[in-house]
């Protein structure tokens, strides 16, 4: 069965406040419902499947107790800019060096899952911009393709990896569509 990460609840003092910080980055209002003397406010970055909710009513947990949730980038540096031009406090990019430390800069191969910055909302959340360029294996965000024509090619090459796999077993593969689903996902730039 999947399970989601649909929503990321935010403890804050000030609801207009964040809604105002929040969507002065770009992110999109999905709702400001008042529920009787509860209101949440949904915001989403841009590019995210994933929500933040905020508001009254909603969570007992101490304003700013929520630290360093990721946001993915796939540049750091552009998205430090981007962030700083919106005037907000980012810290300047940092990697991880050879013994674990943090350093100052951008890792020096740019290496993905590598580079950082962070910052805070105005209650003390902070979060985590993570430069990632290439996934791990079986990390997927989502499979696309630009043209009937290319998923046509995809599985064309996919049909002609499975009757290899086929050979190599030396049995029909009853379980067919579940490989094919993992080789799409796993190849799809290829």
């Amino acid at each position: 069965m999947d399970m989601k990460l649909e929503v990321v609840v935010l403890p804050v003092t000030d609801v207009d406040r964040t809604k105002h910080f929040y969507k002065a980055l770009g992110w999109r209002e999905d709702a400001d419902i008042e529920f009787g003397t509860s209101r949440v406010v949904q915001l989403t970055p841009p590019g995210s499947a994933t929500s933040v909710h905020f508001g009254t009513g909603i969570t007992d947990a101490t304003p700013g107790a929520v630290r360093n949730t990721y946001l993915v980038v796939d540049d750091i540096e552009a998205a430090r800019a981007e962030l700083a031009g919106h005037g907000v406090a980012v810290s300047e990019v940092f990697h991880r060096d050879g013994t674990g430390a943090f350093a100052p800069g951008p890792h020096p191969d740019r290496g993905t899952y590598a580079s950082f910055a962070s910052f805070g909302d105005p209650d003390g959340n902070t979060w985590l911009l993570q430069e990632i360029t290439t996934r791990f294996p079986g990390r997927v965000t989502g499979v696309t393709y630009a043209s009937a024509g290319e998923l046509e090619q995809a599985l064309k090459r996919t049909a002609a990896a499975h009757g290899e796999h086929e050979k190599e077993t030396g049995q029909y593969d009853e379980d067919w569509p579940a490989w094919y689903a993992r080789h799409l996902v796993e190849h799809q730039s290829a």
